[in-house]
């Protein structure tokens, strides 16, 4: 009996920690909310051949200034209770807005010297999303992914249709004089140079030139996890400098660009869009992790450094489970990169 007593006690003590009182003096037998909260975020601003000869020291500290203004904003966001959606729009926007990533205003140039923005993103809670491609008008591309997911019955807008529907939203259009940068037109001009002195390219596929697999990166892209348990995933790229034929790579199509589970993950990716299309790289990631049980780091690994590499294609991907569990593999020398926890820990690289 005594021992039954102290044990009663101690059960007390534990039952009555746990009980608070608010000012009017109702008592709450809840958990605090800081103890089941999680959220996190990643970003990326492009995989490719960066290396660390390449950038200056300033340049280098100008690529992680904006990945980490960027990236505090959208933690910010989720620290504040607010959707992992909204995280994903606000932080894009930031690298939209920099001339540093080719994306929004550091769009690169078509064949033709004209600048074409491709955008998606994805609802882990819904599986709902909106894509939109062949933008020449439009400030944030995401922006009018993000409508069109919420505002239409469609997935995907292109073109003159999409920028039909921007202007009966709440978007920001801009001239096409405010998508020009001086580098970009010079990595244009340089590229289609050498595609003209060099006679072994003539009866080749663009896609196998040398100098526009060399260019062919440059996307943006956010995942999110908030403190409701809600996945998404967002992705804004300007494509590929000299692309001819209005072609369009990964980064609008659902399931190879961007894709958002609250089963699973949320995955965005940066690379050889016609490789990642063909791989359907962030739904395959998702799937493997679906069916076969694997991690997110075990599926987003498995992904890029073996099945993409077979089929002859590489880039990079972010991605974010549904415990806060982080994953940002790539198969090139670099990728732009940052991610934050919900203990507000920061990690930005560019290099291996």
């Amino acid at each position: 009996m005594k021992n039954f007593k102290i044990f009663s006690v101690f059960v007390s003590l534990i039952v009555f920690s746990c009980i608070s009182s608010d000012k009017s003096g109702h008592i709450s037998t809840e958990i605090p909310s800081e103890s089941l909260e999680n959220f996190g975020i990643a970003i990326h601003g492009g995989a490719g051949t960066i290396l660390k000869n390449q950038l200056s020291d300033s340049l280098e500290l100008a690529y992680k200034s904006k990945l980490e203004e960027a990236i505090r904003q959208g933690h910010l966001l989720l620290k504040e209770g607010r959707s992992a959606l909204e995280a994903v729009t606000a932080t894009i926007n930031i690298l939209e807005d920099s001339p540093l990533f080719n994306a929004g205003k550091g769009a690169v140039f078509t064949n033709r010297g004209t600048n074409e923005l491709d955008a998606s993103i994805m609802d882990g809670a819904t599986l709902n999303a909106g894509a939109v491609a062949g933008l020449t008008h439009v400030k944030n591309p995401i922006n009018l992914a993000h409508k069109v997911m919420t505002q239409s019955e469609h997935v995907f807008l292109f073109g003159a249709g999409a920028e039909a529907f921007a202007a009966t939203q709440d978007i920001e259009m801009v001239s096409t004089d405010y998508f020009y940068t001086k580098n970009r037109y010079n990595a244009l001009l340089n590229m289609q140079t050498k595609e003209t002195t060099k006679s072994a390219l003539e009866n080749k596929s663009p896609f196998f030139d040398p100098y526009i697999r060399a260019s062919k990166f440059g996307t943006v892209g956010c995942v999110a996890l908030d403190k409701n348990g809600n996945l998404a995933a967002g992705t804004s790229t300007g494509g590929m400098t000299n692309k001819r034929f209005d072609r369009i790579g990964d980064a609008p199509i659902i399931g190879a660009g961007t894709y958002a589970n609250n089963a699973t993950c949320a995955v965005s990716s940066t690379g050889w869009g016609e490789y990642f299309i063909r791989g359907v790289v962030a739904y395959d990631i998702s799937a493997l992790m679906e069916y076969k049980g694997l991690t997110v780091k075990e599926a987003s690994e498995l992904v890029i450094q073996e099945k993409i590499p077979k089929l002859g294609g590489d880039g990079g991907v972010i991605a974010i489970d549904r415990h806060g569990n982080v994953s940002m593999s790539f198969n090139t020398p670099g990728m732009y990169r940052a991610h934050m926890d919900k203990e507000g820990q920061l990690e930005v690289a560019i290099y291996k």
